[in-house]
């Protein structure tokens, strides 16, 4: 590692004093139009809904507007901040996870940028400033898991090639995110140079056996209760209950709770049972044998041993159908993690992070 991790002891002072002016001043804020991606995946764009946040909108599109953060490394290189690659190595686009938000990894987009990568961040559908097609801030809806995916695709294509400028374009993704860049991964093979995929949601945990939840959520969204909140779950509270991350750097915790609690826009914080439905669809789909076969982009999977949010044993099956379809795929477990890997202490993020970027440094004939 070239670079210095953020100071545990002196989290909260470092991102507010160095890494967060760093990156607004990277930093390029806009709105993408995924009507015709959607279009294009046979998908007909929502019509405007109740959305908070979101910016009116187009009438011409029939859909509304998703956000998003890129960060510009070249901007970033005239910071002359210590520690910066002098190389422009391409651009990392990145897919957050259920109910977080791009800005939530802006300590992992300062390690991208100080390593020469450009990093373009979307806040999904449902989370974020994005459209909500909701009214509930805290409540996470989506029509069709295959939305997700043409608009990150399509996302990548427009805006992440662009910043990319013929270098190679890169995907990380956690989580949710991680499922979704999947099914691209295995809709869109030639899109991602690389693509590391933190604990993805090839299989959400959802208390009970899947078949059963799966049952469960199509019986309730074809009652027409598809809106409705899951049961035993609330909306966001400010509460922050540090027990529930016994590994976990409560640093970094605390941080990314601090933002939740100031922005409106970042508290989502519970699933309604389409959302649910929709999730064990696309786990169905990701682990089609045909689709991981598709894949052709060399991808790194890491796996968390304390991870109660995504199972486990799916991602075991996601690795081995991708390599048995010829395809290129490493996994990484990491037995002392908590689902958000890079919420860690140091002593873990630190590999985490150096597995990640000797992987997309490497040559792809060594990928594959």
């Amino acid at each position: 590692m070239q670079f210095a991790l953020i100071d545990e002891n002196r989290y909260a002072e470092e991102m507010r004093q160095t890494v967060m002016p760093a990156l607004a001043a990277c930093c390029d804020e806009g709105w993408f139009d995924p009507s015709d991606a959607e279009r294009e995946a046979g998908l007909t764009p929502l019509p405007p809904g109740a959305d908070p946040f979101a910016p009116s909108a187009d009438a011409s599109t029939g859909g509304d507007k998703l956000h998003y953060l890129c960060y510009d490394v070249t901007k970033f290189a005239n910071l002359r901040e210590s520690d910066a690659a002098a190389t422009f190595r391409g651009a990392v686009v990145l897919s957050h996870g259920f109910t977080e938000f791009a800005e939530k990894y802006s300590e992992m987009i300062w390690y991208f940028l100080l390593n020469g990568y450009s990093v373009c961040a979307l806040d999904h559908r449902g989370h974020g400033k994005s459209s909500r097609d909701m009214d509930n801030p805290s409540l996470v809806w989506i029509d069709d898991w295959r939305r997700y995916v043409a608009d990150l695709a399509g996302f990548a294509q427009t805006i992440g090639r662009s910043y990319a400028d013929g270098q190679p374009l890169n995907l990380y993704c956690h989580s949710m995110g991680g499922g979704i860049g999947a099914a691209v991964l295995e809709r869109y093979p030639d899109l991602f140079d690389k693509a590391v995929l933190s604990c993805p949601m090839i299989a959400p945990a959802t208390g009970m056996p899947n078949w059963l939840a799966r049952a469960l959520s199509e019986v309730m969204c074809g009652l027409g209760m598809g809106r409705m909140r899951v049961f035993g779950q609330s909306d966001f509270d400010g509460t922050l209950d540090l027990g529930q991350h016994p590994y976990s750097s409560h640093a970094r915790e605390r941080w990314y709770h601090q933002m939740r609690c100031d922005h409106a826009e970042y508290q989502t914080y519970s699933a309604a049972f389409e959302w649910v439905r929709q999730s064990l669809r696309l786990s169905r789909a990701v682990l089609d044998r045909d689709a991981c076969a598709a894949i052709e982009t060399p991808l790194m999977l890491f796996q968390a041993g304390h991870d109660v949010w995504v199972l486990n044993n799916p991602q075991d099956r996601f690795v081995e159908r991708v390599r048995d379809g010829g395809g290129s795929a490493r996994l990484v477990r990491i037995d002392g993690s908590e689902h958000e890997i890079f919420s860690m202490p140091n002593a873990v993020v630190g590999p985490y992070l150096d597995r990640i970027l000797d992987f997309f440094a490497e040559p792809i004939s060594e990928s594959v």
